[in-house]
Parts: structure tokens; C-alpha cells; sequence
């Protein structure tokens, strides 16, 4: 399968070696908007975002994945193009370890060394990043961005858009709402509102930082 990665930073680097570990993925080209015109280079295709659809028409299979960490962003350009979400490949590493019955949508990668446990359900366009765990029956919305060593316990929700932190730890059953952000290290004992910052152990809205997003 033809695979075009949107985005060419250093998320995109670690989203590139977990398609390579997929024998049957085989990547084509990169999109981002650095770019200005349409370059090939390596046999490899190279332009800006709105090029998506002239690799439609000239490679058969093809799929993209979106490798930017911004979660308004992967939201922007999803909206953009307006692809069916079929067209949204899964990349997964193959050191994860991911329960029979857990749900993964299209457009998320899972990275490194992470756990997904028993029915966890996880949205499309979700970043799973290198060594997380999602426990038991945890549910992720669509845009999350879950940071490396960050753990979800049983029965945590999380909104759409939110991130998590680098090794920040959620108790069983909070909820944290729609494009909040939880800093790295926190502990989150009781569930967060939308569209704030939280921080700290345990976890509190950080004064000054509260954010409203417009998507």
C-alpha cells in the first residue's frame, strides 16, 4: 500500500520508521507546506498540502496519515480535505501491545512500547506516543495527543482535541474535557473542564493559562 506522510518535522521522522516496520506500507511522499512547488527527489514525492490530490490520482492504493503533533492542526487539515476517513491509514509499532478487543480508529499512530488494553476505544487522528498505556475500557476522542510515559487508567475519558503530558497519570474514571491540556507530570484525581490548562499534583487549572479554542 502507497502511504503519503502530511507533515515533514520530527514527528514525522518517528511516524516514517513505524511505517517502515510495516512490510506491506510503502511511503511515496511527503506533504507540508514548507514546500511551495512539486519536487521529486529520491523517487520520492514532495509539496505542499494541497498536492493530496494530484497523488490520488496518480498512485492506486494510497493512504495518508497526517504526522503533525498539533492536534488543531491535524484537525484543520482533515477538515481541509475532506477524505473519507477510509482513506486514513493506522501505522502501529510493532512493539505495542494492544488488546483483541480494543478499537483504534483511522489516522492514529501508535508509537513504541505502548499498551492498549482491554476495550479501550480510541478516535481517529489520535496520537498514542511512545511508551503510554491506555487501561481497560478508557475511551479517547477524535485529535488527542496522548505524550510519551503518559497513563490513562481504567475508565478514563478523554475530549476531543486534549493533550496529556509527558508522564502525567490519570486515576480511574476522570474525565478531562474537549482541548484541554494536562502539563507533563501531573496527576489528574478529579475530572478537568474544557479548555483549560491543568497542572500539578494533583492536578489544578493553571491561573493565566486557561485557553479557549476556536476550531
Amino acid at each position: 500500500m502507497n502511504i503519503v506522510i502530511i507533515g515533514n518535522s520530527g514527528h514525522s521522522k518517528v511516524v516514517k520508521d513505524i511505517i517502515l516496520s510495516n512490510q506491506n506500507l510503502h511511503i511515496v511522499g511527503y506533504l507540508d507546506d514548507k514546500f511551495e512547488d512539486y519536487i521529486i527527489m529520491d523517487e520520492m514525492f514532495y509539496g505542499p498540502i494541497s498536492a493530496y490530490q494530484f497523488l490520488l490520482d496518480k498512485f492506486e492504493r494510497i493512504k495518508f496519515i497526517i504526522a503533525i503533533g498539533h492536534n488543531q492542526t491535524r484537525k484543520r487539515i482533515v477538515n481541509k480535505m475532506n477524505l473519507e476517513e477510509s482513506m486514513y491509514v493506522t501505522p502501529v509499532h510493532p512493539s505495542a501491545i494492544i488488546s483483541p478487543s480494543a478499537r483504534i480508529g483511522r489516522g492514529t499512530v501508535v508509537m513504541a512500547n505502548t499498551v492498549i488494553n482491554a476495550d479501550a476505544v480510541i478516535g481517529n487522528h489520535v496520537i498514542v506516543n511512545t511508551g503510554s498505556i491506555i487501561e481497560h475500557d478508557s475511551k479517547v476522542n477524535d485529535f488527542v495527543h496522548i505524550s510519551p510515559s503518559a497513563t490513562l487508567t481504567g475508565c478514563v475519558q478523554l475530549g476531543e482535541g486534549v493533550h496529556i503530558g509527558a508522564g502525567a497519570t490519570l486515576i480511574p474514571n476522570v474525565k478531562v474535557g474537549d482541548w484541554s491540556t494536562i502539563g507533563a507530570g501531573a496527576t489528574v484525581i478529579n475530572s478537568i473542564p474544557s479548555n483549560i490548562t491543568a497542572v500539578g499534583i494533583p492536578a489544578k487549572s493553571k491561573e493565566g493559562c486557561n485557553h479557549v479554542t476556536k476550531n
